[in-house]
């Protein structure tokens, strides 16, 4: 993942594309909220879709080395809430 690294004195130590200050997590926000990989280029010179998809990537591998245990819920408003997170 030559593409993104961390530097404690780059954006405090976040993952970021290699050369920028943009984090892996800005350009994951911009995919979540609709952004196509040629509007944030054309928007951000700087990022290549090459980019875009080692931020996808890095943030994949977490995901996947990552164990999620749902701890069980008491609540009827919390069973709402974690339906509607879980898109139930």
């Amino acid at each position: 993942m030559g593409r993104i690294v961390m530097d404690e004195g780059v954006c405090r130590g976040k993952p970021v594309i290699k050369g920028t200050r943009l984090t892996v997590e800005f350009v994951l926000e911009l995919l979540a909220n609709g952004w196509s990989t040629a509007g944030i280029t054309e928007n951000y010179p700087q990022l290549k879709e090459e980019d875009i998809f080692a931020a996808l990537h890095y943030a994949t591998s977490l995901l996947k080395e990552e164990s999620i245990y749902l701890l069980p819920r008491d609540s009827q408003e919390t069973k709402e809430e974690e339906d509607e997170i879980l898109g139930r």
